[in-house]
């Protein structure tokens, strides 16, 4: 140790330094290896490749003929690039109204629980009480419940309520997501503190104003993953709809890709152009909330 005095000339001892007088030598950081993370980049990106090659099959084959389609090896660039594939489905089929039906259905599901879940979320997460577990518990109980025990009941539902062939009775079944509930509750717990809460009601704020105004903007995060969760949920959904729409005009995208496949023949042509056509709304959806997605989702923490 050596001394040194301060301004005051009062001695203060200074730890001893290392040689050359400079301080001692930090402990020993774990050297990067620039080999392994270049090995492991190209095995994501190999992963990744091999992930997205069927879409890109997919929207190779929309633009084949089907001489090309049939072809092997399968090519990846097409030959001789044709839209037939798009103006037969388009002319053959009522594939926008499908694409429609979808889409109201599959946003007004995303609406629905979105509000629901930040409703049930808040309420579970900053008035517990004994009644309020015991709910939790059930919803989160009914997540190991498959759809298909329900259906049918849920159909007899529909049919007495007259909703059957229209957009309420394809929302009866996707009104409510029980992890949406449980992933607003777990983020309420996690990044609303109950002190900005009572500040609020200090200030005079009533309950719906705190929720509407404080509550959900701290949401938005969280929310916009939900949003993407149910909007692909009820994008991709199949047994409800085949059940509730039995009229053409009512089906969903799901249910009307369907038709192109019989019992004995696929046509590979007109199904690869109306699958690549169905990609762009979800594809847009997903590249608008992606960020919020990843937040939401990381955000949401196991632990009370």
């Amino acid at each position: 140790m050596t001394s040194r005095p301060d301004i005051h000339g009062v001695k203060v001892e200074a730890p001893a330094t290392g040689t050359g007088g400079v301080l001692p030598d930090l402990p020993h950081r774990r050297k990067k290896t620039p080999l392994a993370d270049r090995a492991i980049d190209v095995f994501l990106l190999l992963f990744g490749f091999f992930m997205v090659l069927p879409l890109l099959l997919l929207i190779a084959n929309a633009f084949k003929t089907p001489e090309e389609m049939l072809a092997w090896p399968p090519t990846l660039v097409p030959r001789e690039p044709t839209i037939s594939n798009f103006t037969s489905v388009l002319s053959s089929t009522p594939l926008l109204r499908w694409i429609f039906n979808s889409l109201a259905f599959a946003l007004s599901s995303a609406i629905a629980i979105s509000v629901t879940s930040a409703i049930a979320g808040y309420l579970m997460a900053k008035f517990p009480s004994r009644t309020m577990s015991v709910l939790f518990a059930v919803i989160l109980a009914t997540a190991i419940v498959p759809f298909e025990v329900y259906m049918i009941p849920l159909y007899f539902q529909a049919q007495a309520l007259g909703i059957l062939n229209s957009l309420p009775g394809l929302l009866l079944g996707y009104l409510v997501m029980s992890f949406g509930i449980f992933l607003i509750r777990q983020n309420v717990i996690h990044s609303i503190p109950d002190e900005l809460l009572e500040a609020a009601r200090i200030d005079g704020a009533g309950e719906i104003w705190i929720f509407v105004r404080v509550v959900v903007p701290l949401l938005r995060g969280a929310l916009g993953a939900l949003f993407v969760l149910a909007f692909f949920q009820a994008w991709t959904a199949f047994a409800w709809p085949i059940i509730v729409a039995t009229t053409k005009e009512s089906y969903t995208i799901e249910v009307g890709l369907a038709l192109f496949q019989t019992g004995f023949t696929i046509d590979l042509g007109r199904l690869s152009a109306a699958s690549a056509l169905v990609l762009v709304p979800s594809v847009t959806i997903f590249i608008f909330l992606r960020r919020n997605l990843v937040q939401g989702v990381a955000s949401t923490g196991l632990k009370e």
